[in-house]
């Protein structure tokens, strides 16, 4: 999960991998609408953690999806819920 949360106008995102893994993370509206993309590349196994800087964007509710395909042939999806609040 991030935190703060709620945040403004950034927030951190910590995330684990226990094998080597491909990683994408993706900011969505509440309508489903894409907003940004925080990770689309390879992290080795360990503890992670990207910061969110939403001070472009209005107050709302906003959704990050974490997909996660290790080399090891196992995947892993999330979806939390964050909100901004300015």
């Amino acid at each position: 999960q991030n935190f703060p949360n709620p945040f403004n106008p950034s927030t951190t995102i910590k995330f684990t991998l226990s094998v080597d893994s491909k990683v994408n993370m993706k900011v969505y509206n509440v309508l489903g609408q894409e907003i940004t993309t925080l990770i689309n590349s390879s992290y080795v196994a360990g503890s992670h953690e990207v910061k969110f800087n939403a001070s472009n964007l209005n107050s709302g509710v906003y959704f990050y999806k974490l997909i996660v395909n290790g080399i090891d042939g196992s995947s892993f999806s999330s979806v939390k819920k964050m909100i901004l609040a300015k």
